[in-house]
């Protein structure tokens, strides 16, 4: 009997372990990216079409955006409504750019295009710790609640 209640109780001691050890990783996730995306320029949309069209001179050098394309996320913030799109891509400054040219989420699209405010931040993979470009965009839609309050909105949820 006293095995028992030893074994239950070194049970419940592990379980509640584990639970805030995983509690303690969200929790250091979260603030994690919220520095990255916080260390990054926040660009106005204006400012980012400016960057995304930058020359080096001619054909010769291309645009800013050709030559220096990343992978990584992307947080659209809607300033207007206060919310989120999280997105990622290969070539971020290209997926970026589809979203406000009517190529993207269409949601987003379309408060843009009705004059709601928006401003662009980027994570690129390389520096942000994560190994895979879907970790890190999940982990960031996570962070912002861009499912439950903003556009990454899942089938069913509305």
């Amino acid at each position: 009997m006293i095995i028992i209640i030893g074994y239950i109780a070194l049970s419940s001691a592990v379980i509640a372990g584990a639970v805030l050890f995983a509690v303690a990783k969200t929790v250091h996730l979260k603030r994690r990216l919220k520095r990255l995306a916080d260390n990054t320029a926040e660009l106005s949309v204006t400012e980012f079409f400016k960057l995304r069209s930058y020359s080096f001179g001619g054909k010769k050098y291309g645009f800013y955006s050709t030559n220096h394309d990343f992978a990584g996320v992307y947080i659209l913030v809607n300033t207007t409504k206060n919310l989120h799109y999280v997105g990622q891509g290969q070539r971020v400054l290209n997926r970026i750019n589809n979203h406000f040219t009517g190529k993207g989420n269409g949601d987003v699209y379309a408060d843009y295009k009705y004059g709601d405010s928006f401003t662009v931040k980027m994570i690129t993979l390389k520096k942000s710790g994560f190994k895979s470009l879907n970790e890190l965009e999940r982990q960031t839609i996570k962070t912002y609640d861009s499912r439950r309050n903003g556009y990454n909105k899942t089938r069913g949820n509305k």
